[in-house]
């Protein structure tokens, strides 16, 4: 007599067989996982350094391999079950082509880590196409080499995919147990990574990260944001994000948070007439943004070494910031929180391109007090809506390399493209264009490009030979000199730059309107292709303020960032110059702090990138993500566990984001009535 098979048995048995078939196909996915993650490792290692305690950062990076796998299998299987069941084959194929897939996007993540020793993330939605054309243009496209080892490796995850994995041995109930796993990972929400968090470098906590889960997860974040439950109209709100109570820093009085969330009145106090004699005319201003200035490779003290034997020599007769910060981890911050104070809204505020909301900023407000305002950049100054910020604060001139006239040179091009003009042609074009017989005071603000990857410069062997010379002077021996050769083109670009601003200071003592020139010096981020120490060595930048006009040097040691500058020149201008200004203003800083001393009285978001905003300080405390940080008197840092600091550093940083958020929505910056007595002048 004949049995029948009943529906249910088949249906069933195909289930399982499904099952096995997608197990040892992702037993392959893992070993090349973990090949990837053996590549990078030696990769990095031979192109940059070797960890301590590599046996650590092995563990870690295969762990955070193992739950990269496990989190990710359940969405492949139930798609591949479905397909399984309609066409065996059909289902095998489309199973490898997408581990190809997902393989070749680990190692392009994995080449972009290596190359700025930062895992990329949701930041990469943050740039418009033609940003990314031209940052990929700057490191150097594709090489013939690249394109052979990229066929290489796909023809070998193919066979890997097609002719091992049916040679696997896969128990049923193991196959069966696999998704149960994923589910049960997902359903708990592990974290994007796992790491213990202490390794000594910042490089060695970054190595770890699964570069694809990294990715993934920031951008499903991106796409599918949680909401904010934090209401910032409750009773328990408090008025200044960050302030305890228990200390000196200055609370905000905001107006009318429902509709303008930052504005408050002015409050910043004058904090630079005491290092200052007064001179009968408002002085002139010239702020030069340096591209990847740390003070990691900066001055004396800097823990890499001091790279910058002018900046330093500089420092000593100025007053010199040691501990302060920038408000970004890339160049798309910089103008925004040093010229204007302005919140990140979501991709940074210059990502509002026209939509800009109105708003002040040291540019318009001095513009409307009689100077002659003026920018000047070796690029192009589109890249990152720069230019659409200075025309919206009404900026007189705005030189780039379109500006530039016949016989200065550009940066090198060793694979067809230049950021454009070098430091020292910048600079040279500032002096001939600016007249130091002007009738009116002047602003200025100068943004270098030569220290920015690929670190192509002019007179190379030059100033690699210079890179050796301070080497040997800094004291270094054989071994130490070796894993500095690894970035001797960085350090190439940081002496030239140094050598850059020489000249540019040599030049300007010889003009007449020297002795009533004020100067800020600062980096716009640390330059993050240097393996950094910590999390907050990606914004610890240097601020010297130089000028003929000082009565004093001070080394100050209290913190504060670029969110501080603008308000404190404000302030200093209106004390001895009467300048006019608005009674409320929106600045996120509360102004600079002087004091010798160690300390922080600020508490400021810092953006990552365009897409994280995840970094807080305040006072003697830093919080990344949901790791808490607390500051030593050289802002270093070391990770601590207190849940009661964290949750307080939380909540003020929610509250931040609340009004950050109500920017993004619609709110404005300031009332149109300020805005139009202030900056009645529409930008060019």
């Amino acid at each position: 007599m004949e049995h029948k098979t009943s529906p249910e048995k088949t249906i069933s048995a195909k289930f399982t067989q499904a099952a096995i078939s997608f197990a040892r196909l992702s037993i392959v996915w893992l070993l090349i996982i973990f090949l990837l993650s053996v590549f990078e490792l030696s990769y990095n290692g031979v192109v940059h350094e070797f960890p301590k305690s590599f046996s650590g950062v092995i563990f870690w990076s295969f762990f955070n391999d193992l739950l990269f796998w496990c989190k990710w299998l359940i969405y492949p299987f139930v798609i591949y079950t479905v397909l399984y069941l309609f066409s065996q084959k059909f289902a095998r194929v489309a199973y490898c082509v997408f581990i190809v897939v997902i393989a070749i996007i680990q190692l392009c993540l994995v080449t972009y880590f290596t190359t700025s020793l930062l895992p990329l993330g949701a930041d990469l939605y943050g740039y418009s196409i033609t940003d990314i054309k031209q940052t990929i243009g700057a490191s150097g496209g594709i090489s013939f080499i690249e394109i052979i080892a990229f066929i290489v490796l796909l023809c070998s995850l193919i066979s890997a995919l097609w002719f091992l994995a049916p040679r696997i041995r896969v128990k049923r109930y193991f196959a069966i147990s696999l998704p149960a796993i994923s589910l049960l990972v997902v359903m708990i929400g592990l974290p994007a990574f796992s790491n213990p968090g202490n390794f000594k470098s910042d490089f060695a906590n970054n190595l770890v990260i699964n570069k694809s889960d990294h990715f993934w997860t920031a951008s499903y974040k991106h796409f599918f944001p949680g909401q904010d439950d934090i209401d910032i109209y409750a009773d328990s709100y408090i008025s200044d994000y960050g302030n305890s109570g228990k200390d000196k820093s200055v609370v905000f009085k905001y107006t009318d948070p429902q509709h303008y969330p930052f504005l408050h009145s002015d409050s910043a106090a004058d904090v630079l007439s005491p290092f200052f004699k007064s001179n009968p005319t408002p002085p002139n201003i010239v702020i030069v943004l340096v591209e990847g200035l740390g003070r990691a490779f900066t001055n004396e003290d800097g823990y890499l070494g001091n790279f910058t034997p002018f900046i330093d020599s500089l420092s000593g007769k100025s007053l010199y910031w040691k501990n302060f910060l920038s408000e970004g981890g890339r160049t798309f911050a910089v103008l925004p929180s040093i010229l204007g104070s302005l919140p990140f809204a979501k991709n940074g505020f210059l990502e509002l391109g026209d939509g800009m909301p109105t708003h002040l900023s040291l540019l318009s407000l001095l513009k409307y007090n009689g100077y002659h305002t003026s920018f000047y950049y070796g690029g192009d100054s589109k890249f990152d809506n720069m230019k659409t910020f200075l025309q919206k604060n009404a900026t007189d001139e705005i030189n780039d390399e379109k500006s530039f006239p016949a016989g200065y040179v550009r940066l090198p091009a060793p694979n067809g493209f230049s950021w454009g003009y070098n430091d020292k042609e910048l600079f040279r074009h500032y002096l001939l264009t600016r007249d130091e017989k002007a009738t009116v005071p002047q602003l200025s603000v100068v943004l270098t490009v030569s220290t920015h990857n690929p670190f192509a410069i002019n007179e190379e062997d030059k100033y690699l030979q210079q890179f050796e010379q301070r080497m040997t002077k800094l004291g270094f021996n054989d071994a130490k000199k070796n894993e500095y050769r690894n970035y001797k083109l960085q350090y190439a670009s940081i002496l030239y730059l140094d050598d850059a601003l020489r000249g540019f200071f040599n030049a300007y003592s010889k003009r007449s309107d020297y002795n009533n020139t004020i100067f800020l010096i600062t980096g716009d981020h640390r330059m993050p292709e240097i393996p950094m120490s910590d999390k907050i060595d990606r914004y610890h930048v240097p601020l010297i303020v130089f000028s003929p006009m000082l009565k004093r040097a001070s080394q100050i040691s209290s913190v504060s960032t670029h969110f501080d500058i603008s308000p404190s020149l404000l302030a200093y201008l209106h004390h001895n110059y009467k300048t006019k200004g608005p009674s409320l203003v929106s600045w996120i800083g509360q102004g600079l702090d002087t004091n010798r001393n160690f300390e922080n009285l600020h508490n400021y978001p810092l953006m990552q990138t365009k897409t994280d905003i995840i970094d807080f300080i305040s006072g003697e405390y830093h919080l990344n993500g949901d790791n808490l940080f607390k500051l030593n008197a050289e802002l270093g840092e070391d990770p601590i566990h207190d849940d009661d600091k964290a949750n307080q550093l939380k909540n003020a940083f929610d509250q931040f984001k609340k009004r950050n958020n109500m920017v993004i929505t619609g709110n404005f910056i300031i009332p149109d009535s300020i805005h139009q007595h202030y900056n009645p002048v529409k930008g060019k």
